[in-house]
């Protein structure tokens, strides 16, 4: 048997997928099988767009909560003791400027589990992530992107 993924995350970011696991499981899970109960009366379901709708909405949460049961028990919680301040790593936050005259971005590397670009969090398995990962301040790293190759300099490790 293939050995499960392991999800890298903080607690905070655990915290947040067992809040959606137990809203899924004990609101939106009621909410559609109220909603097919509701499609099934209106006769007949071979024509019944309703009913269509609810039944993959239900395939949709039903999917959603395996995924979120298997990346909660496959979860591996990155303490703060883990991080080395001097070096990036999961969960560092990163400053870097785009050379040769960028502006500066930061961005914490996480778990795929947690990312979210437009909140600042990237996946460890992003480009720019992988090219980080083990630098250093001061370093100036060439990242793969799909746009191409870029350079950047690293501002500061928290």
């Amino acid at each position: 048997m293939a050995a499960e993924k392991v999800f890298p995350m903080t607690q905070a970011g655990k915290e947040k997928l067992e809040q959606e696991l137990e809203y899924l499981k004990t609101v939106k899970r009621k909410e559609v099988v109220e909603r097919i109960k509701i499609a099934r009366s209106f006769g007949d379901l071979s024509e019944n767009s309703e009913y269509d709708s609810a039944k993959e909405e239900q395939a949709f949460v039903e999917g959603r909560i395996t995924t979120l049961e298997n990346m909660i028990r496959n979860a591996k919680i990155i303490s703060e003791g883990e991080l080395a301040g001097d070096t990036v790593s999961l969960g560092s936050s990163v400053t870097f400027v785009e050379l040769p005259d960028g502006d500066e971005e930061t961005y914490t590397i996480v778990g795929s589990a947690e990312a979210d670009p437009f909140e600042g969090k990237i996946s460890n398995d992003s480009p720019i992530a992988r090219s980080l990962m083990g630098k250093k301040v001061g370093d100036q790293v060439s990242v793969q992107t799909p746009g191409g190759e870029m350079s950047v300099r690293i501002v500061s490790i928290k």
